[in-house]
């Protein structure tokens, strides 16, 4: 009779090895570099939980596996060295939860031995001073975010050393200074987040074939012209995203961004002047859209570039003259849905006698050189009580002459 197959000398081996592995692992466990231990400790060292925060409670120096035990960290296996390791190649310091006061203290630049570094994350909090400039040492990282704490000082030139760098976002600080001109050089980035900061300046000169998908300066106090070279292949997924709201920007705003098809571009609040170009050929936008011109200091007629924007703020600006039909068009098939001309010096909104309007739409035509049509007014407070400018600010205005 054949011996069974758990019988056979094959199986047996095979079991055995198996048993004298498994039973063997212990021993064989790998360890977390030593080199990243301390630098996790000089980290925990200089941070601390705000009462309510419960993040260090897991980083415990006495346990054999910190890679599973402590709160955000994630390790990999090093193979580059004789002695394989694992080295820790995420780190993310505090808990994210809505209900958490989150970190104090100061960022370690022993971040920077943590050589293998791919994301480095630090939630809200109050952690405070400066971003370390040793932070430039880590060249695998991919993301770097370290947002709404209390952050002081410049951001260091040194960041625009890691070419591997897909996200930046250093918003929701107190960082002073300009932005490092080498940062808009990082081939690889795609997404950079420096809003509401005190940063000043210039906004640095983006390669025309730079593939950003998504800038947020907004709050700022930055000035000075846009570059020409502003990268026009800006997209966020499927929704394309500028945001260079509230700083001290002038000039005309570049012709590119007109025909990029940017889904989101908010410029208001700056000193934008010029003209809205001229269409070189036909933009569409996505359902969604939102561009804000607001408040600048645009002038000259308004050209149908726009027209399929879902929500168009062009409201204090000094627009004049007729809006063309396209605009008038689209709201009426209810594709631009907010449209506010609030303010300006428009002079004819050339809409047919008793048309309605789809009860989705707003449109303001208040405080310009022209009686709004009866019906039609959906503005909001802050357009002010008065329909139409008095009769001298138009005349003064169309003679050039206009303050």
């Amino acid at each position: 009779m054949a011996p069974s197959p758990s019988s056979s000398p094959s199986f047996l081996l095979i079991f055995s090895i198996f048993f004298v592995l498994f039973h063997a692992a212990p021993s064989f466990q790998l360890q977390l570099n030593s080199l990243d231990i301390s630098a996790l400790l000089a980290i925990k060292n200089t941070l601390t939980d705000v009462p309510g925060t419960h993040f260090f409670s897991s980083w415990d120096f006495a346990s054999p596996r910190p890679c599973s035990t402590f709160a955000g960290v994630i390790c990999s296996l090093d193979n580059s060295s004789p002695n394989p390791t694992l080295r820790v190649t995420s780190l993310t310091l505090g808990t994210g939860l809505s209900d958490s006061p989150g970190l104090a203290g100061s960022l370690s630049a022993s971040l920077s031995n943590l050589t293998q570094l791919t994301q480095l994350v630090l939630y809200a909090g109050l952690v405070t001073g400066p971003i370390p400039p040793q932070l430039g040492n880590l060249i695998n990282l991919r993301v770097l975010s370290l947002t709404n704490n209390r952050l002081t000082g410049p951001i260091p030139a040194s960041l625009s050393s890691l070419h591997n760098l897909h996200t930046l976002d250093l918003s929701f600080n107190q960082l002073s200074g300009s932005i490092p001109p080498g940062i808009a050089h990082l081939d690889q980035l795609k997404v950079l987040i420096l809003a509401s900061n005190i940063l000043s300046g210039e906004l640095p000169k983006f390669p025309a074939i730079q593939e950003l998908f998504h800038i947020d300066v907004k709050r700022n106090k930055l000035w000075g012209r846009l570059p020409s070279s502003m990268p026009v292949s800006l997209r966020y997924l499927s929704l394309v995203y500028l945001d260079l709201s509230m700083n001290q920007f002038s000039g005309p705003i570049p012709k590119a961004l007109f025909h990029s098809r940017l889904n989101s571009m908010l410029l208001q609040r700056n000193n934008f002047s010029g003209g809205v170009p001229t269409a070189a050929s036909s933009t569409s936008y996505a359902q969604g859209s939102i561009v804000d011109l607001s408040h600048n200091l645009l002038t000259g007629e308004l050209s149908p570039i726009l027209a399929g924007v879902e929500t168009l703020f062009l409201n204090n600006n000094r627009l004049i003259g007729r809006v063309p039909d396209e605009y008038v068009n689209s709201i009426s098939r209810g594709d631009t849905k907010t449209l506010y001309l609030q303010h300006n010096y428009i002079s004819d909104f050339p809409m047919q006698s008793g048309l309605a309007l789809p009860d989705s739409v707003s449109l303001c035509l208040s405080y310009n050189c022209m009686v709004p049509p009866v019906g039609l007014a959906a503005c909001p407070a802050s357009a002010g009580g008065q329909l139409s400018r008095p009769a001298y600010q138009c005349s003064v205005y169309n003679n050039g002459t206009a303050p």
